[in-house]
């Protein structure tokens, strides 16, 4: 009887412990999708405002703001499929 407690215990501390840090990772996740970015480097910003097309500037700061955000979304998929994996071993 002891030893059921026990577990009962241990089980729901794991399940605070995991409810907690998933609402942190939330919340990271929150602040930092709804800062705005400027993708370009100081480089790639010069030459291309120096030719006057601001047009192309603009598509290559959406370019680069693709690339950065498919290791996010791949990194979240793998995720959400380590959480549904450790949600039906329970």
């Amino acid at each position: 009887m002891f030893k059921i407690n026990l577990e009962n215990r241990i089980e729901k501390i794991e399940n605070r412990l995991f409810s907690l840090i998933s609402k942190r990772v939330f919340i990271l996740f929150s602040i930092f999708y709804s800062l705005n970015t400027q993708a370009q480097c100081a480089m790639c910003r010069a030459s291309l405002e120096s030719e006057g097309n601001t047009a192309k500037a603009e598509a290559v700061n959406d370019g680069i703001v693709y690339l950065m955000v498919i290791p996010y979304v791949l990194v979240g998929v793998v995720g959400v499929v380590v959480y549904r994996m450790y949600s039906k071993k329970k």
